[in-house]
């Protein structure tokens, strides 16, 4: 079995579990209970518990007899049992009351017994929470339903659907039991089902039955709201809220041919008719549902079909038409008597039939309107105002009921306090006035309604009171109860006043010797007062006076009580009176600053061991300021405190003080002890502290020794361990050893001593051994046996090495005498020997040092062709360095440099030389020795060097362009970017003013371009190649001149027509260096070429005889007059466009020539320049949207 349900929220209201019995005949078989996340399923297993199973789970149950267990439906739900394609599924749908989606509300059988059949499904009460509404229909069957809630087990296996609930947000009402009608009438419901189940029918599964919520009564729209008293007792105790639509009949499946018809018959029901309409009830009857034309005839073959059983609900609204409808009947019966209705109140009633878990539509609904009637009952009335003799009642207008109240009856009982009253007041009035009363009298009263229906009942009585006369004196004031600061007083009633007046109080005091008088300390309905903040041990004297509305009594007599005393405070200046002895100590102290308004009568001192202060010894009592406290231990921390005692009480304890009784020495330790085995040169000793340390912990110990034949001893250790341990000891010998502890009070007494003999020992150090050598690498090293300490010496172990520190261990055997091979010659070296035997390893002699005899020197060890530098090595020479090597312990007097075919070349006691009159461009072999006054050392490892090729010579300087302002020199045969690879480089210089030639490029580059010079002036460069061979020599000097400067663009000229002529100007330039500067004017007609119309000085032309329907195009240029050099021609400026004159009409005479060419200034073109920048500023927001687009989305 797969339950798939979501966890639902119910009303604060207890809930009971209806159970459903859906048996089906099949074999015992395993049933799974699929729970989903965020589900709980609950069962009860065989031990009786109960155990709650959150999903996501899967839990097995089984079957008997193949039939779906018993469910716990919740209260709002309702079960449905349908089977298809061989699989049986129980559906468990919401019974909602109004949903948008069409479903009218599904009811429940009466409920089971408390704690019937629990191994059936049971929801968790306490994870239910308030879905949000998330499906719009339920008719529609499981295609309706999410896939995930569909089971896909053997078609054997049953199926259950646990719907989502909808309840609206307030909650519901609880159901009340069904009456045994409704119970018969569900149990034929039930057997009816069963055997539909039982013959194949899939369609009717499901029961319904009527909710049981009290509704409020129906009213008019107009009126109050019902009270919760007519919502318990109004249409009988049932019924329970709906939404005003109607609903559809709800069903999770599609419904089978008859359950159609059926369907369609509980539709067509009519409205109910209204009979007997009275005040507060009305008789409804109604028809049952009539077969349609389809069902009158059965099928050939067939009984003719027995009359289905109908339930019918009967929904109620007092807010209108279409207002909220509750259900006021729900039974089997055509007709109902509706009770507990409001008077003169408009109703709409309807009736809806059901039957076999389908529910027909709500019939159209009919209106009535109940009959008016007496009026409500009314309040109690109330007391507005009131003297001795008189009193004015008010009251309010309770609900008329349909028709106006015309007179109230006010009735009394004149004061005699008997259940008879009298009518007093009979009017339409809301307020009366009683005059001539008695004082200090109980009346009571009850007030009646009256309208044209009748009166109403009586109020409920009101008991109210006449005011009273001025109380007598009360008796004197008693005191009940004394304090430091306050008194607790008491009076009595004034005798003879009635019960009925309400008398208060005044407590007035007087404070003995203020001089105040007088003083109101309490004013209200009490008998007793306490008063507060008082003086201690001082007389106050107290009276009482009495009032009430109608004034206050005379005062009553005086009468003095007194505060008692205050405990006194603590005692003060608590000390120690002289010195503390080890065992005992006098404490002292003086008598408290106050003493509360009493004599100290005695004195408690009481004392703690210790700092904890858990418990408190008392060491004396007694009225004397001081007291000895013995019998303490030494050394050890007390607390003392003190409180006195008077008439007032106990004081508070003082501060505790501390006090310290000084310690003694500490007894006698037990002797030490051996740990372990003794050893030949050191003994571990450990002994314990001592019984009795005196009162202070034991700070440190003293152990002595007595060496063997020594009558004294001398001390080996002193500190706070319990164990230590001795050396220096000699093997075999006996000690003895004895010991005392120390605190702060000094040393103790000996322990009794203890003998101790020594193990054997290992042998003592050798004597430093002796060196001979015998070669410069070769030495014997001997020795002599050292002691023994009594084991004969079994090995001898040798050390060697180069350092002291850093010896190695080269011999071990039972040899004197040992050989070295391999050692370097003049060097010095350290050596040292020690001995071993059973007992152990003996110490290391003293170190010796030796030198080794001096010889030819080591070989040159930097062979490495890398890390050797070079010095001055041009084409012919080669210069080496190296590193010295090893003399030996003689000096280096010359070095050997061998080339091979050549002379070797002897050179001094140097690491660098220079080898000269070289081939270049040639690789040499070469290896170099040492040489001392002992011979020469071997030679050093051969390695190769190659002398430079001849520097290049310089290549030919050639200009390739030139400007006024710049010079672009090329040289040599090569790109005119350098590659990686190039080793041959370039030095370009130029002469300055001084005659200096200056750097202008060092690279290997065959370009180069010189900027910022002058126009026409000569300028001498020249040239020089160098590669890693060195710098090559320069080339010759070379002279290039630069040419003229053109003059600057101009702007583009300003044109103005003129009637049939136009004026062309433009701006002036300055003369170039002295050079006068012209101007050349161009235009073009149409789509000719340009002409040129003006050459001059001038600054401005105008050009005549303009046609009228032709465009002109104008630009202008500078030209520079050389004077030993042709003219230099300046670029031109950008054209400027002159349109014809726009005709208007034929009747408008044609505007002057200035106007026309204001006109046409708007339509100009775009000039060269204008063009070129457009050009440029879309390639740079181009490049910069691109920037953007590959930062973003390659580099992120």
């Amino acid at each position: 079995m797969a339950v798939l349900g979501e966890t639902r929220s119910w009303s604060p209201k207890p809930w009971q579990f209806r159970r459903y019995n859906c048996d089906f005949h099949h074999k015992s078989e395993v049933i799974l209970v699929q729970v989903n996340p965020g589900e709980s399923f609950t069962i009860q297993r065989d031990d009786g518990q109960f155990q709650c199973i959150t999903g996501p789970a899967q839990v097995p149950m089984m079957s008997p007899n193949g039939s779906v267990p018993q469910i716990y439906v919740p209260p709002g739900y309702v079960q449905q049992i349908i089977e298809e394609n061989g699989v049986r599924r129980v559906l468990v749908l919401p019974q909602t009351e109004f949903h948008p989606g069409g479903h009218s509300p599904l009811h429940h059988p009466p409920p089971p017994p408390p704690h019937a059949h629990l191994q059936a499904f049971i929801p968790h009460p306490h994870i239910m929470h308030p879905p949000p509404h998330l499906y719009s229909g339920m008719a529609g069957g499981t295609g309706d339903m999410n896939p995930q809630y569909i089971s896909q087990y053997h078609p054997a296996h049953t199926t259950i659907y646990s719907e989502q609930d909808t309840h609206p947000p307030h909650g519901r009402a609880a159901f009340a039991h069904r009456d045994e009608r409704a119970s018969k009438t569900y149990e034929r419901l039930q057997k009816k089902l069963k055997e539909r189940q039982g013959t194949g029918g899939g369609g009717g599964g499901g029961m319904a039955l009527s909710k049981d919520s009290p509704p409020p009564s129906p009213q008019k729209s107009r009126g109050t709201p019902p009270s919760g008293g007519d919502l318990q007792n109004g249409l009988g105790g049932k019924g329970a809220e709906e939404q005003a639509q109607p609903s559809t009949a709800v069903t999770a499946l599609e419904l089978d041919e008859e359950a159609k018809a059926l369907q369609e018959r509980l539709n067509s029901i009519c409205k109910p008719v209204v009979t007997d309409i009275q005040a507060r009830g009305v008789s409804l009857s109604w028809v049952a549902p009539s077969r349609t034309e389809g069902d009158d005839k059965p099928k050939e073959g067939e009984k003719d079909p027995a009359e289905p059983s109908f339930t019918y609900e009967v929904s109620v609204s007092y807010s209108g038409k279409d207002g909220k409808y509750k259900s006021a009947y729900s039974d089997v019966e055509l007709s109902a008597t509706l009770q507990d209705l409001r008077p003169a109140t408009d109703y709409h009633v309807r009736v809806q039939a059901m039957c076999n878990c389908l529910q027909g539509i709500p019939s159209e609904p009919v209106s009535f309107t109940t009959l008016s009637c007496e009026p409500d009952k009314p309040s109690p009335p109330r007391k507005a105002s009131g003297t001795k003799s008189s009193l004015v009642l008010q009251w309010k207008a309770p609900c008329d009921n349909g028709s106006k109240i015309q007179n109230y009856i006010l009735q009394w009982d004149e004061g005699k306090g008997t259940d008879t009253f009298e009518q007093c007041y009979y009017g339409p009035q809301k307020q009366y006035r009683l005059t001539k009363l008695s004082t200090a009298s109980r009346y009571s009263f009850r007030l009646a309604a009256k309208n044209d229906m009748g009166v109403s009942e009586f109020s409920e009585v009101v008991h109210i009171m006449t005011s009273c006369s001025v109380p007598a004196p009360p008796l004197s004031p008693e005191l009940i109860q004394s304090g430091v600061t306050w008194l607790c007083v008491r009076w009595y009633r004034p005798a003879g006043s009635p019960k009925e007046d309400e008398i208060s109080y005044v407590l007035e005091m007087e404070e003995e010797g203020s001089g105040y008088g007088f003083q109101a300390s309490y004013d209200g309905d009490d008998l007793s007062h306490t008063v507060r903040n008082l003086h201690r041990s001082t007389t106050y004297r107290f009276r009482v006076v009495a009032y009430n509305a109608e004034g206050k009594s005379n005062p009553s007599g005086v009468s003095e009580f007194t505060t008692a005393p205050d405990r006194p405070g603590c005692p003060c200046r608590l000390a120690v009176k002289g010195k503390p002895h080890p065992t005992s100590f006098r404490l002292t102290w003086d008598p408290p600053k106050d003493n509360g308004g009493s004599d100290v009568t005695k004195y408690v001192a009481e004392l703690s061991e210790g700092f904890s202060g858990c418990s408190w010894n008392q060491v004396y009592s007694g009225s004397a300021v001081e007291c000895v406290c013995d019998g303490l231990s030494p050394g050890c921390s007390y607390q003392a405190r003190v409180h006195c005692i008077s008439a007032g009480g106990e004081s508070p304890l003082t501060e505790p003080l501390q006090v310290q009784t000084p310690p003694v020495p500490p007894g006698p330790c037990q002797p030490p002890r051996v740990i372990g085995k003794p050893k030949a040169r050191e003994v571990q000793l450990r002994w314990a502290p001592p019984l009795v340390d005196g009162g202070s912990a034991v700070s440190s110990y003293s152990v002595e020794m007595f060496a063997p034949q020594m009558e004294e001893g001398r001390e080996v250790y002193q500190g706070s361990e319990v164990d230590c341990t001795v050396g220096s000891l000699l093997p075999g010998r006996t000690y003895g050893f004895r010991l005392r502890a120390a605190n702060k009070a000094g040393y103790g007494p000996f322990s009794e001593r203890s003998e101790v003999t020594t193990g054997p020992g290992a042998p003592e150090a050798c004597r430093p051994p002796h060196v001979t050598c015998k070669s410069p690498t070769c030495a014997v090293i001997s020795w002599e046996t050292p002691s023994c300490n009594g084991a004969a010496v079994s090995e001898y172990r040798l050390e060697w090495g180069a350092a002291e520190g850093s010896m190695q261990m080269c011999y071990t055997g039972a040899a004197l005498s040992h050989e070295m091979r391999g050692l370097l010659p003049a060097t010095n070296y350290f050596c040292r020997v020690q001995a071993v035997n059973v007992a152990g390893v003996g110490p290391f002699s003293d170190a010796v040092l030796c030198q080794t005899p001096c010889s030819v020197p080591a070989p040159v060890s930097n062979e490495d062709e890398q890390a050797r530098p070079l010095l001055y090595s041009p084409s012919t020479c080669l210069g080496l360095r190296w590193e010295a090597p090893c003399d030996h312990g003689s000096e280096i007097t010359s070095y050997l440099i061998d080339l091979g075919e050549r002379q070797p070349i002897l050179t001094g006691p140097v690491t660098k030389y220079i080898i000269q009159n070289l081939q270049p461009d040639t690789t040499y072999r070469i290896r170099i020795q040492a040489l001392n006054i002992l011979g020469a050392g071997p030679c050093s490892h051969t390695f190769k060097l190659k002398t430079k090729p001849l520097p290049p010579l310089p290549p030919r300087l050639e200009c390739t362009a030139s400007s006024h302002q710049t010079l672009r020199f090329k040289w040599g045969e090569g790109p005119a970017k350098a590659q990686p690879t190039d080793s041959l480089q370039y030095h370009l210089q130029m002469e300055d003013k001084s005659g200096r030639f200056i750097s202008l490029y060092k690279g290997p580059c065959h370009t180069h371009k010189v900027q910022r010079l002058n126009e026409s002036t000569s300028y001498a460069f020249r040239i020089q190649a160098f590669n890693e061979a060195g710098e090559g020599p320069f080339s010759t000097v070379y002279t290039f001149t630069t040419p003229r400067s053109p003059p600057a663009p101009l702007k583009a000229p300003r044109v103005e027509r003129v009637d049939e002529s136009c004026e062309v100007s433009w701006e002036t330039l300055p003369p170039m260096k002295g050079d006068p500067v012209i101007y050349c004017l161009q235009s073009m007609q149409g789509n000719s070429e340009f002409k040129q119309i003006y050459k001059g000085s001038a600054t401005s032309y105008q050009l005549p005889n303009l046609s009228s329907s032709t465009e002109y195009r104008f630009r202008v240029c500078a030209i520079r007059q050389c004077q030993d050099a042709p003219e230099i021609i300046g670029p031109y400026s950008s054209t400027v466009i002159l349109l014809p004159p726009r005709v208007d009409s034929p009747g408008v005479s044609g505007t002057t020539g200035s106007k026309a060419a204001e006109a046409q200034k708007p339509k100009r073109s775009m000039t060269d320049e204008q063009f070129s920048f457009l050009i440029i500023a879309l390639l740079a927001v181009t490049s910069i949207l691109i920037a953007v687009a590959i930062q973003y989305f390659v580099i992120e």
